[in-house]
């Protein structure tokens, strides 16, 4: 495969932020989320990369959980298609990363800070021209913060980097602070070289998760699985623009279904069995076979 490899299919995400020899790039990408009163000197992966994670999903969610130095715990993931109910899933996601601290027994007191942190590559809330909105459980007429166990992050990448046809220039001069690079990498690391980055760009964490992309190799299932993801990833980009234009809940439905008949038709062109097809797009055995026809 000729192309860049993209940090934006969730299988190298978690290969360059979830291994332990790049833990200084996930503390760099987590500080740059983060406010100054959660920043991370240090962390210990919960769940680091493993190849057979994913071998068995339906386009799976890789996520990151890691616990800073001081309990406090952090559940960083990216997500590649737009899902019904995103929200209340990022919400039971952050319950479990809560939760799962504590053992039978054990004194609520010991229950630290959870934060989570969605990166996406779908537009999560319409209406709103900034990617990245942090949220907390708030008093509805004072706005007093009393639940501050609870934080939650959404990135929108698409908002970012809304235009696909733009100079690296152009979005150079968007760059104001570290989690606009990472975005930028994450974006459109087909337009950085590693060795003569702009002034703007000029990190050294960035720097270092440019070569790690650079020399990544993949397993054969890897290969597979990654293919298998950047294809939704591409075909999604065409076909949400359709429901999201319409702005209604039927377009939605009708942009995912359409998505998922792309991507099937994709696959058995490249020779895909029935069964790996209806694993990755949802569809059932007889709708793939009418795709045939």
């Amino acid at each position: 495969m000729t192309d860049k490899i993209s940090p934006r299919v969730d299988i190298a995400f978690k290969k360059i932020f979830g291994v332990e020899e790049n833990k200084d790039l996930l503390i760099s990408l987590i500080n740059s989320i983060v406010g100054a009163e959660d920043q991370v000197s240090d962390v210990t992966l919960l769940n680091p990369y493993n190849e057979k994670s994913f071998r068995t999903d339906k386009l799976s969610i890789l996520d990151i959980k890691a616990e800073g130095a001081d309990g406090k715990r952090f559940n960083i993931e990216i997500q590649i298609s737009d899902e019904a109910d995103y929200d209340k899933r990022a919400l039971y996601y952050w319950g479990k990363l809560y939760t799962e601290q504590l053992k039978v027994s054990q004194d609520y007191s010991l229950l630290s800070k959870a934060i989570g942190i969605h990166i996406l590559n779908f537009t999560s809330i319409p209406g709103v021209a900034k990617y990245h909105n942090v949220f907390h459980i708030t008093e509805k007429d004072s706005g007093l913060i009393y639940f501050k166990d609870l934080e939650l992050h959404t990135i929108e990448l698409n908002k970012f980097t809304p235009n696909s046809k733009d100079e690296l220039s152009d979005i150079v001069a968007r760059v104001k602070n570290s989690l606009d690079i990472w975005s930028v990498f994450l974006t459109r690391n087909d337009l950085l070289n590693k060795d003569n980055l702009p002034d703007e760009l000029n990190d050294s964490n960035l720097k270092k998760a440019l070569a790690v992309l650079e020399v990544m190799n993949f397993s054969a299932e890897e290969r597979d699985a990654y293919e298998d993801h950047l294809k939704w990833l591409r075909i999604e980009a065409n076909t949400l623009k359709k429901y999201e234009q319409k702005g209604r809940e039927e377009g939605k439905a009708e942009g995912k279904a359409e998505r998922d008949t792309e991507i099937a038709r994709a696959m058995l062109i490249d020779g895909d069995s029935v069964e790996r097809i209806a694993r990755i797009t949802g569809l059932s055995n007889e709708e793939i076979e009418a795709l045939k026809d």
